[in-house]
């Protein structure tokens, strides 16, 4: 996907952002926190391994029937999210701990779960959270036409069932990475010299893509196939069982941030310019949900807070409830959208509603 330069507009007559980050950066100080995790991120994280690789030992080391080999597959689904969601996610912006090496292990997490920390830390940090819902540079929108996540996206005759068919596609998410999704995303970036930081070397970056995908074969594919007693195809229908279960919570996560009704998706000025800030259009691109559910908030990791991740996305999830009293009141207070679903429920309603609403044929097609 290429695509040209982006810039927002400097101009905040009313100082909103520097208004909210002197705001949050003194609730810390008064507090005498730290941005980063605590021994509650640390222990979720431990049980969020736990899921995922406890049921890989069980099946190993037990005579299981199949139902339950299959039931414990879709256990390492969930904790695979888990994972994502609550560990590889904030190590990977940094805000896992105050301790670069112990974000690098944590983000490397991501390994485990069919990725790459290079193409996710281009795909998410750069590409997602600065251009956070503007077509045809947030590739979190980009579906290649298969559904149609914006009115800027050309429509097509089977968008009409998109709301019906984007559930069965949305499994497909991790089990895209772990075949597909990552070698075409690290051509296009070492083509385009993206990166997250300093720009790595492209051998050496070729080159752990490639050991870590052998690796991730041998111990989800060729070991279970030496060690157990179980037919080939069934243990890859349980591989895949894994990763769609995973697939299907950590997109529709994501889509009911920013694939609804309240998350707007706004397009650039011809010269490339955006009507308005950073901060501000990250506002209006991103919507929370469900932020007073006590499992929603633990177990997405925050991501239901999403508000408060974009505008601060090195700060540790574990303190987006405290902070977002503080955001909500500085965006009324400055005539800005605070967007939110009370409940996930009718965030999810939302989001498939939306979706119906792109399927249909527009009235002015985009080219």
């Amino acid at each position: 996907m290429e695509a040209s330069i982006v810039k927002f507009s400097r101009k905040d007559p009313t100082q909103f952002f520097k208004t909210l980050n002197k705001r949050v950066n003194d609730y810390f100080k008064e507090n005498r926190i730290k941005k980063t995790g605590n021994w509650r991120l640390y222990l979720k994280s431990a049980i969020m391994f736990a899921l995922l690789l406890s049921p890989y030992f069980l099946i190993l080391t037990l005579d299981l029937p199949n139902w339950a080999n299959l039931l414990l597959t879709m256990v390492m689904g969930v904790g695979m999210a888990g994972v994502g969601m609550n560990v590889m996610h904030d190590g990977n912006h940094g805000s896992f701990s105050s301790k670069k090496w112990v974000n690098r292990i944590m983000g490397s997490s991501i390994y485990i779960l069919a990725g790459n920390v290079y193409n996710w830390q281009v795909q998410h940090n750069v590409l997602h959270h600065t251009y956070t819902n503007i077509h045809e540079h947030d590739e979190d929108m980009d579906s290649r036409g298969i559904l149609r996540f914006s009115e800027h996206v050309k429509w097509k005759r089977f968008h009409r069932f998109q709301h019906y068919y984007s559930i069965f596609l949305y499994g497909l998410l991790t089990f895209n990475w772990a075949i597909t999704s990552d070698f075409k995303q690290m051509t296009r970036y070492t083509r385009r010299r993206l990166s997250y930081g300093r720009l790595p070397n492209p051998f050496v970056n070729w080159s752990v893509l490639l050991i870590t995908k052998i690796i991730y074969v041998i111990v989800w594919i060729v070991v279970p196939m030496l060690i157990l007693d179980i037919a080939w195809w069934k243990i890859l229908i349980g591989f895949f069982v894994m990763h769609y279960v995973a697939g299907v919570i950590l997109s529709v996560v994501f889509q009911l941030a920013h694939v609804v009704d309240q998350a707007e998706t706004p397009l650039p000025e011809k010269d490339g310019t955006m009507k308005n800030t950073w901060a501000i259009h990250q506002l209006k691109t991103t919507v929370n949900f469900g932020t007073k559910n006590r499992i929603v908030n633990w177990f997405t990791g925050g991501l239901n807070h999403q508000v408060e991740h974009h505008i601060f996305p090195h700060i540790s999830h574990i303190h987006y409830t405290k902070i977002s009293k503080i955001v909500k009141q500085t965006a009324t207070e400055f005539n800005l959208p605070y967007n939110e679903y009370k409940t996930t429920r009718k965030a999810i309603i939302s989001h498939f509603r939306h979706l119906r609403d792109l399927g249909k044929k527009p009235v002015l097609q985009y080219p």
